[in-house]
């Protein structure tokens, strides 16, 4: 079969949001726009140097069927919740949380002259794990394995493989790929991606062609915006005077029936009637 460049299907321009007790969002997915790119439910990207826009922070709310990835790039962020896990994470940091069949927790970002940046994603969880267990996995910077190109390209590997080299965070249901990608101004990246998989890239810095083949150049992408790709086998990023930096993301999509309401995500208004009556009768959480 031959292989196949994937094509940008849309791109999105984020919209600005506030969220928890204030923090100032730029929201790609879960918009008017883009309400869902299956397995992917939410991705928001936080980035101020100003700290009325996020030391307010997200004080204690709770999560269930759904997991939770938070990608520092500076600053740093502090977690605690209600089954005794506290922590903190700083810049090169992932904290992929596994809410499963319920969590209440919170996250502060700390107030710094650097400020705060970073990303907030969604991932769903199949129905048949909607009520596992619980868990972390905090990933620091130094265990994040970078692959450098012959031209000065960079990948981080948070999850997946690219090269046979594999991300520190494993055993997630959407088997997904999670990179951090730099691409130098005046040369190209080709990254292959799994047919039938999900994926976007969101460019954050700077600008690229996205998805040209030897017919075609591709689209140019300036930050910041979010890229649905079409299906195919990789993705073409070629850049001009200025170099690009954008996450690639892609995972198998679950095709079940989602039923949303705020931070929780069943398959069944059902199921959300009933999380909603353990929150007000204090069962929600179990250790």
């Amino acid at each position: 079969m031959k292989s196949l460049p994937r094509k940008i299907e849309t791109i999105i321009e984020p919209e600005p949001v506030v969220e928890g007790a204030g923090v100032r969002l730029k929201r790609s997915i879960a918009t008017r726009r883009l309400d869902y790119l299956d397995p992917f439910l939410l991705l928001d990207h936080f980035a101020s140097s100003n700290p009325r826009d996020y030391e307010a922070g997200f004080p204690l709310h709770p999560h269930r069927g759904i997991e939770t990835v938070t990608y520092v790039l500076q600053g740093e962020v502090h977690h605690k919740d209600t089954l005794g896990n506290s922590g903190s994470i700083g810049a090169g940091d992932v904290q992929w949380m596994t809410a499963g069949r319920g969590i209440m927790h919170e996250e502060m970002p700390q107030v710094r002259p650097e400020g705060i940046a970073g990303f907030q994603l969604w991932v769903n969880l199949p129905a048949k794990l909607k009520m596992t267990k619980p868990r972390y996995q905090d990933i620091r910077s130094a265990e994040i394995p970078e692959i450098k190109k012959d031209n000065g390209a960079r990948i981080r590997v948070i999850t997946g493989t690219v090269n046979g080299v594999s991300g520190p965070v494993t055993g997630i249901a959407a088997n997904p790929n999670y990179l951090d990608v730099f691409v130098p101004a005046h040369a190209s990246l080709v990254q292959p991606i799994h047919r039938g998989h999900t994926a976007f890239a969101y460019v954050f810095e700077g600008e690229a062609k996205f998805s040209g083949d030897e017919k075609e150049d591709g689209t140019m992408v300036s930050h910041p915006r979010l890229v649905v790709l079409g299906d195919g086998d990789y993705v073409k990023v070629i850049t001009g005077e200025t170099p690009v930096r954008f996450l690639l993301v892609s995972g198998k999509p679950l095709n079940e029936p989602i039923a949303r309401y705020g931070p929780f995500v069943m398959n069944t208004e059902e199921e959300i009637e009933q999380t909603l009556q353990e929150l007000r009768q204090g069962t929600f959480v179990t250790t």
